[in-house]
């Protein structure tokens, strides 16, 4: 009867009646099924978690529908902006720094060209030095002995005698003198240059210097005592020292600058600071009425 066999059947499938059952085959994995459109509001398993805080100096872009039932991953606040100028703040100085002390109140803020003439001894390149870091404008410092004694390899001594080649070198220091002061006061530097420059000898006087830094250079003649001159040469040392007949020979020819119109610091009793502000006096005054020379 149908109803018989169909109440056979139930109970087969459920309980087992002796019968042995055929296997069935293992179940077939189904391929994902595309999301139907949503037709309303779908209840959600996760709740929606709080908007991320939002940078107060930029705005950020609204972020993008979550899909009903994606897994949410909280996101970290953004990092504090960093000052755009790349500015780092710096903790106020403890005490105000004292201002260097300043020489050259006589001349300025002008751009000068200084020939500092003086026998071995005078001191003038440690004065020009002095004179050139202590002003308030940029100023070099040229020593033509520290020029000439580039030529390391067949350097020519003059105290082994003045000869052509001593003469040769020393034309050359000048002229790479000349061209190194023109160059840093085309460039807004003033600059000093020291060298013994004797007022009898036409190949080291003023005539060449003038050619090779301007018009506008203004030679001021160092010359103390020559007992001074003499115990500074004693401290010398290398081919700096010369014998004390050299000195008292130079120093005397240096004695025809008297009478030539430069003028002539004579710093037996100054100290190089003094010396230096004396210096700068006399070119205060140079520049108001230049020498004729």
């Amino acid at each position: 009867m149908p109803g018989h066999r169909g109440a056979t059947h139930q109970g087969a499938g459920s309980q087992g009646t002796g019968h042995p059952q055929a296997p069935q085959p293992p179940a077939v994995p189904q391929p994902p099924q595309a999301p139907q459109p949503s037709r309303g509001p779908q209840p959600s398993a996760v709740p929606p978690s709080p908007p991320a805080p939002q940078s107060a100096t930029a705005p950020r872009p609204p972020a993008a529908p979550r899909p009903p039932g994606a897994p949410h991953y909280p996101t970290a606040p953004p990092p504090p902006r960093a000052d755009p100028t790349g500015a780092v703040p710096l903790p106020p100085p403890v005490a105000p720094l004292a201002p260097p002390v300043e020489h050259g109140a006589g001349t300025g803020a002008a751009t000068l060209a200084v020939l500092l003439i003086g026998p071995a001894g005078a001191g003038k390149t440690t004065v020009a030095r002095h004179w050139a870091q202590r002003r308030r404008v940029p100023t070099a410092h040229i020593s033509l002995d520290d020029v000439r004694e580039w030529v390391c390899s067949g350097f020519a001594d003059p105290q082994s005698g003045w000869n052509e080649h001593s003469e040769a070198q020393y034309r050359l220091a000048r002229r790479t003198c000349g061209f190194a002061a023109r160059n840093f006061l085309a460039n807004g530097i003033s600059c000093i240059v020291d060298d013994a420059v004797f007022p009898d000898r036409p190949v080291v006087g003023l005539g060449g210097w003038k050619r090779h830094v301007g018009p506008g250079l203004l030679p001021v003649v160092l010359l103390p005592g020559l007992e001074v001159v003499l115990e500074r040469n004693a401290k010398r040392s290398g081919n700096r020292r010369l014998s004390d007949e050299e000195v008292a020979a130079i120093h005397g020819r240096m004695a025809g600058w008297y009478g030539s119109g430069l003028p002539i610091i004579d710093n037996s009793t100054y100290d190089v600071e003094t010396t230096a502000r004396v210096l700068d006096d006399v070119l205060a005054r140079a520049i108001a009425s230049p020498p004729s020379w």
